[in-house]
Parts: structure tokens; sequence; C-alpha cells
């Protein structure tokens, strides 16, 4: 085999690994803005989502079947969805509180959320000075 076949042979065999170890990554873990979600619902509905923001004071309902809540936006407090989650809590959940969940957007209003993390991703947290 001379030297061209080999290079071609290791680029193809390459590529096929490449695309072999890429095959079931999901690319589309970054968190959106329940402002960005309600904006083009239609872009999200159906599909899985993960966003961040705030649980509104006196909304919280906690019972053995589910919880549910409403998730204010962390940027825009006019923006909100409701959430509905089944599936064990985190120790603090409570109003007021900054979260960050996954789950599936039933409609414009709503998502089922799948899982629940206290806090907001740490690149969306204010930086505040010295």
């Amino acid at each position: 085999m001379n030297k061209g076949k080999k290079i071609l042979t290791a680029m193809v065999f390459i590529a096929i690994v490449a695309i072999v170890g890429l095959w079931n990554v999901d690319f589309s873990d970054g968190y959106l803005m329940v402002s960005e979600l309600k904006s083009n619902p239609k872009d999200y509905v159906g599909g899985k989502v993960n966003t961040m923001g705030s649980i509104k004071n006196g909304t919280l309902n906690k019972t053995p079947e589910s919880t549910s809540f409403i998730l204010k936006d962390a940027e825009s407090k006019t923006y909100q969805i409701y959430i509905e989650y089944t599936g064990d809590l985190p120790a603090n959940l409570a109003e007021g509180k900054r979260i960050s969940l996954s789950g599936t957007m039933i409609n414009d209003k709503k998502i089922k959320a799948n899982k629940i993390v206290m806090g907001c991703p740490s690149k969306y947290n204010e930086k505040t000075s010295s």
C-alpha cells in the first residue's frame, strides 16, 4: 500500500471514529431563560428543555404524588411558567430559592420536570464587586 492510500485510510478511520463517538452526545445542555421559552414557545413545546429561575412565593405545592410551583425568570420577573415535578426533591427546596431544572415543555404555560437542582449554573450567577 502506498503512502497516499495509507493517509486516506487513516483519515477515513478517524472520521468514522469521530462520527460514532459523537452519535449519542446531547449538545442541547444549555440553559434557557423562562423569557426565551415564553417568547418562542413553538420552538420548544414537545421537546426537552433546561431552564432556571426562582420559585415564586406562594406557589409551591408539595403532595405525596407530585410537586408544582411557578418558576420566575432569573432576569425578568414578568416571565413565569408552571412546573410539575414527580421525583425526589432536593432537601432545601423552598419558595424564593433559585433552581435549575430539566424536563419536557408540555405547552407554552407548563413544563413537566424530571430533574431539579438547587441553584443556577455557576456561569449565570451574578458577580459581586469587592
